[in-house]
């Protein structure tokens, strides 16, 4: 493995390393899967303890290539390191690599210099079917979960366009939703490329645009969520007790409502690693068709699987607290 200004003819079986992902139970590329093992065993990944590092990279010939370490720490120094426009040499001992898998699971928007245009290994070179990113062109759990996670990272962008005032509007029967409002200009949910913070992913600061850039895979800003719905249904939390089991009783929104119980029932019988975690300051929980995200002291966001681009708000009211306080308690965190 090597970095990508380093390259000569001898090198056709090095790595050429463009960007890296965290791989573990509390930090893991929420386009994979709702949880740990689910990610895992997209990539067909044993789901270690500890988790792993992903290198996607391209060899000499410049195919793709996905490699798991299991030197957690390198990588984790290495995204800190591109975050702040810094150079780090992620070269890992060949003692720590767990599996080299053809292909790349997510879009990766950069390309080595000075060898071919990036491609997937034959099936035969590779061992396997290369790997490929999901499909962004249309609403499911990839976008969903890619929804979730910007969410996550610009609370306060979409937060503000939501204030208390048109949420208790809302809850008596005005019509109020966040389309008047303008969208954040960062970007809105469903927007992924490898080097978003959303997923957990930074781009080494040697690497050169690629033609096969995410951006040109992602779905646009109002193909995604950018349409936040304040309906009563969704918002309506009854005055009652601050168990964190009666939330989902008062939300007349079926979809949010089971959306809420699954979360409650996360409390009594702890779901797989990775489906509830610390986010951006916010808790983030996740489920078959379902995302949460929430600050402990304001309101929680939901988006469905079966509801295209809505962002769903459920008001603070008195019974919220408890379940985000639970879950934040449940949440996993990077160690």
């Amino acid at each position: 493995m090597t970095d990508t200004d380093d390259y000569t003819q001898q090198d056709d079986d090095a790595l050429f390393v463009l960007t890296a992902a965290m791989l573990t139970p509390a930090q893991f590329p929420s386009v994979l899967a709702d949880d740990y093992p689910q990610a895992c065993e997209v990539l067909g990944l044993e789901p270690a303890r500890d988790g792993y590092g992903l290198l996607f990279g391209q060899d000499g010939g410049g195919a793709r290539w996905t490699v798991a370490i299991t030197d957690t720490a390198l990588v984790a120094c290495a995204l800190a390191a591109w975050d702040c426009g810094l150079e780090y040499d992620l070269s890992p001992d060949e003692r720590y690599v767990a599996a080299a898998l053809p292909g790349w699971p997510l879009p990766v928007a950069v390309a080595a210099p000075g060898v071919p245009d990036p491609h997937d290994p034959s099936e035969e070179e590779g061992g396997r079917p290369p790997l490929a990113p999901p499909d962004l062109e249309t609403w499911g759990g990839a976008q969903r979960r890619l929804g979730a996670d910007e969410i996550a990272l610009r609370w306060w962008a979409w937060r503000e366009q939501l204030t208390d005032d048109a949420v208790d509007e809302v809850a008596a029967g005005d019509e109020a939703t966040t389309e008047d409002a303008p969208a954040p200009e960062d970007g809105a949910p469903g927007d992924a490329t490898a080097g978003d913070e959303a997923t957990g992913e930074a781009t080494a600061p040697d690497a050169a645009p690629d033609a096969e850039a995410a951006t040109d895979e992602a779905p646009t800003d109002e193909d995604a969520t950018g349409n936040a719905s304040a309906d009563e249904d969704a918002t309506d939390d009854a005055v009652g007790s601050d168990d964190a089991g009666t939330v989902a009783l008062a939300v007349h929104h079926a979809g949010v409502r089971r959306a809420l119980e699954s979360a409650e029932a996360y409390l009594s019988s702890p779901p797989p690693p990775g489906r509830v975690r610390a986010a951006h300051g916010a808790v983030r929980a996740d489920g078959p068709g379902w995302s949460l995200v929430a600050r402990t002291d304001d309101m929680a966001f939901v988006l469905l699987d079966e509801e295209p681009g809505e962002v769903h708000p459920v008001r603070r009211g008195p019974a919220l607290p408890a379940l985000l306080d639970a879950l934040n308690r449940l949440a996993a965190r990077p160690v």
